[in-house]
């Protein structure tokens, strides 16, 4: 647990308590070669091409260090397409798993978020550096959903975002308000400037259940029409 001392100004927003649990990105056994002929076999080849460019990416930036792996995790899922949920998988919310993002070719900020922090453990970040957060995006006038990147435990975090495709640090990011975060094991709730509030188990949180189960299961759900 953690709190980091400066307050006032939008850095303020950012300050959250926290206490991570690791989950990792593939189930035991995964294999990748069947994962790419269940893609292809529902979303096209194409799909089977982007699961295998994620599988080289993912072996490549194993030799990298975590900066190096925040900006290439950071730009390859952002090659994907926005495209909301309902049009997309006919639901106004839908957390898709990082196999279905990659077989539609695209989803929402949740998928693009999910994803990347999904990415980033597996590669063996630290979770305690790592965070999911809901926010207010002053720009579009609606909620969003960003990851947040701790170098350390008292550092301004980094965040990986698809509408701006430049990492940088959480004051600079003054379009983002912070209204909740949650991570595989814990939620909190920014109630006031410069407080993080822990209100329960991320258990609470149906879709985040939804999506590890189905996930689990490696079960892929097809969207209404390809985005090839």
């Amino acid at each position: 647990m953690w709190l980091v001392k400066r307050v006032g100004g939008s850095l303020a927003l950012w300050v959250l308590l926290f206490s991570w649990g690791a989950y990792g990105i593939q189930p035991a056994g995964f294999d990748w070669k069947a994962a790419g002929r269940q893609l292809e076999q529902l979303y096209g080849e194409q799909a089977g091409r982007r699961l295998r460019a994620w599988q080289r990416l993912m072996g490549e930036a194993n030799r990298l260090s975590e900066s190096q792996q925040l900006t290439r995790i950071n730009q390859f899922f952002n090659q994907l397409q926005f495209l909301d949920d309902i049009d997309l998988w006919g639901e106004t919310d839908y957390w898709a798993t990082p196999l279905e993002f990659l077989g539609a070719n695209g989803g929402d900020c949740e998928d693009f978020s999910i994803a990347k922090y999904m990415s980033l453990l597996n590669l063996g970040v630290d979770p305690d550096k790592l965070r999911l957060i809901y926010v207010k995006s002053l720009t579009l006038n609606q909620f969003h959903m960003v990851v947040a990147y701790y170098p350390n435990k008292r550092s301004v975090p980094l965040i990986l975002d698809n509408i701006d495709g430049e990492i940088k640090t959480a004051d600079l990011r003054k379009d983002l308000v912070p209204v909740y975060s949650f991570n595989g094991r814990n939620l909190w709730l920014n109630k006031e400037r410069g407080r993080g509030v822990l209100t329960g188990k991320a258990s609470r949180l149906k879709r985040w259940n939804d999506l590890r189960s189905r996930y689990r299961l490696q079960s892929l759900r097809k969207p209404k029409f390809p985005l090839e």
